[in-house]
């Protein structure tokens, strides 16, 4: 299968030092960027929508003296393996392919910190495979397959996007228009972007199907729910950790607590005045309470 070429931010990546490579899964290539001793525990990154591994770019570098970090491109974003029809986005085969790229980079587990959909991914991960997660760091995110406990009352409104994203090609037109103008402005308004990172946003956004790629999980998910809106998952068992920014505009407070109903005696910390990028907002402290809690 053929690899994309590298980007703006893969460029930068190179020029910090940092280890640029794909990992051979049952998808297609999976890229990401990593760095850190190959003897060290294993810390996986996984990012949101509409990011990619580059969301990660200021905690790379400091988690790497002690681990070995890979913040991988999830299925169908930047230059991984992008394969089509809203089925391949089922959360059954993103488990898939952090599994596997788990054992292609040579370690039985990994500790997995995840951010809004990544967040859910590992939260879907520790929950199928808790065998292979030494800790769970997530930051402002769903439960995916807890969603009917989460989404009630003024959430249900806060959450329209979701529904929105379930029409065909319409989000994408909309997001997509005028050199994805309405994806550039959320992150200009981000703590820690400037003009340099939109580019290298645009560089990866800019691939052809990566916006409709990102806009299936939310489909897969919609049609998942829909099928089986009243199930009931095995709780979360791994030793946990719950980041959240609390002036989240698309997640309220109080979601934090639904989400806690379903994991095992949860360590939570509450950052006042974050937003839903709050790795982005606060690195620092971020990164200290991830440090704090991996083995």
């Amino acid at each position: 299968m053929t690899r994309p070429d590298p980007g703006p931010a893969e460029q930068w990546a190179a020029d910090e030092g940092f280890e640029v490579d794909f990992a051979d899964c049952s998808v297609g290539p999976i890229h990401y960027v990593a760095a850190g001793p190959e003897t060290a525990p294993l810390v996986l990154l996984l990012h949101g929508f509409p990011d990619f591994w580059y969301t990660w770019r200021d905690h790379i570098a400091p988690l790497a003296a002690e681990y070995r970090v890979v913040a991988p491109d999830l299925r169908g974003y930047n230059r991984s393996a992008r394969p089509r029809g809203v089925s391949s986005y089922r959360l059954d085969r993103l488990r898939t392919d952090v599994y596997e790229l788990i054992q292609q980079l040579g370690y039985g587990t990994a500790s997995v910190v995840g951010h809004d959909w990544g967040g859910s991914l590992a939260l879907s991960f520790a929950r199928h495979h808790p065998a292979h997660v030494d800790r769970l760091v997530v930051a402002n995110t769903l439960d995916p397959e807890r969603l009917a406990a989460q989404l009630r009352g003024r959430q249900l409104l806060r959450s329209w996007y979701s529904g929105f994203f379930q029409l065909p090609w319409l989000p994408e037109r909309v997001l997509g228009a005028r050199d994805y103008r309405a994806l550039c402005d959320l992150f200009r308004d981000l703590s820690g972007h400037d003009e340099t990172d939109i580019e290298r946003y645009l560089g990866a956004w800019r691939r052809k199907g990566r916006l409709t790629a990102s806009v299936n999980y939310y489909r897969a998910l919609g049609r998942q729910t829909l099928k089986y809106p009243l199930g009931s998952p095995a709780r979360v068992v791994v030793p946990t950790k719950l980041l959240w920014g609390t002036d989240d505009v698309a997640l309220r407070p109080s979601v934090l607590d639904r989400l806690a109903r379903g994991i095992d005696d949860p360590t939570v910390e509450r950052y006042e005045g974050a937003s839903h990028w709050v790795h982005a907002d606060e690195p620092d402290r971020f990164r200290e309470d991830v440090r704090a809690f991996l083995p």
